[in-house]
């Protein structure tokens, strides 16, 4: 409910925090006075503490002043659960204590550490490929924006790249990652990554020695059992020889449903580990002309 009425991830964690036991500080909380360690993992662009997991162990800058105003803004007081309201009004005219602060004492036992995130993983994929032999480079772990446009956007440099390919002396893989989003325009089946994947298709085709690759670190993007998929420049071309035209499925947000026929989803199953997601965009050598 809050999600259609257009609230932001930051709404909804302070939402969240305020109506959860253990967020915004709670379970540290429950915990007191024992010594604290958490281990974070780490699903957030920049892992901002207070964010991840709605920050369970970490103070929380938010109050119940802001949670209610949320509400009253988007207009969800007869819309929300009884039960969700009270507890936001009782708290907004301090009948009930607030979310844990960071003036409180016991957050001098509290010891937080991040132990795996989108940069780990982006390190661990760029040492994998330049231990095959290529040239990796890590573009950003902070990748955001509309899916279809970041796909756009990694075609035309993919293009660029090949076209100067010649000085190239290895294939050259760009490593992306990050959290792209999707605005809902169809009834479609797909996720993120593999809109991404889809918003590339007409920027490669044609183009020899490219490939994209998106993918969801956990395994599944969306409501599916396919991680993402893979662009190349002859895609577009098969996928028109099945009557599969990519911009009547960008706009029903159905990538799934474009991928399948081709082959090109990524299913390697679930991980159980979730760090955001993945992009990954190779380009090889022009080889030399023939004399």
């Amino acid at each position: 409910m809050l999600l259609r009425s257009g609230v932001t991830i930051a709404e909804l964690n302070c939402l969240r925090k305020h109506c959860l036991q253990l967020a915004g500080g709670g379970l540290a909380q429950l915990a007191a006075p024992a010594q604290v360690a958490g281990l974070i993992v780490s699903d957030v662009v920049g892992s901002p503490l207070d964010v991840i997991a709605s920050g369970p162990t970490v103070p929380d800058p938010t109050t119940f002043e802001d949670a209610w105003n949320i509400v009253m803004r988007h207009g969800l007081t007869r819309t929300l659960p009884p039960a969700i309201t009270n507890r936001l009004q009782e708290g907004y005219l301090g009948e009930i204590p607030d979310t844990a602060k960071r003036t409180d004492p016991m957050w001098g036992r509290v010891h937080n550490r991040v132990i795996a995130s989108n940069v780990n993983a982006a390190e661990a994929a760029a040492a994998a490929a330049r231990d095959r032999g290529l040239a990796a480079t890590i573009l950003t772990t902070a990748l955001e924006g509309e899916a279809a446009e970041v796909g756009t956007a990694m075609a035309t440099m993919a293009r660029r790249l090949r076209r100067d390919g010649s000085t190239l002396q290895q294939p050259m893989l760009l490593v992306a990652g990050g959290e792209t989003t999707v605005t809902l325009h169809g009834d479609g089946v797909g996720g993120r990554n593999q809109e991404l994947a889809l918003g590339a298709v007409m920027g490669l085709a044609g183009i020899e020695g490219v490939l994209l690759a998106t993918l969801a670190t956990d395994g599944g993007d969306g409501p599916t059992d396919a991680a993402g998929a893979v662009v190349t420049g002859d895609t577009d071309g098969r996928a028109q020889a099945l009557n599969l035209d990519p911009r009547t499925f960008l706009n029903r947000n159905d990538a799934y449903n474009f991928f399948a026929p081709l082959g090109a989803l990524l299913r390697p199953g679930p991980t159980l580990t979730n760090v955001n997601d993945l992009l990954f965009v190779l380009v090889a050598p022009v080889p030399p002309p023939s004399s």
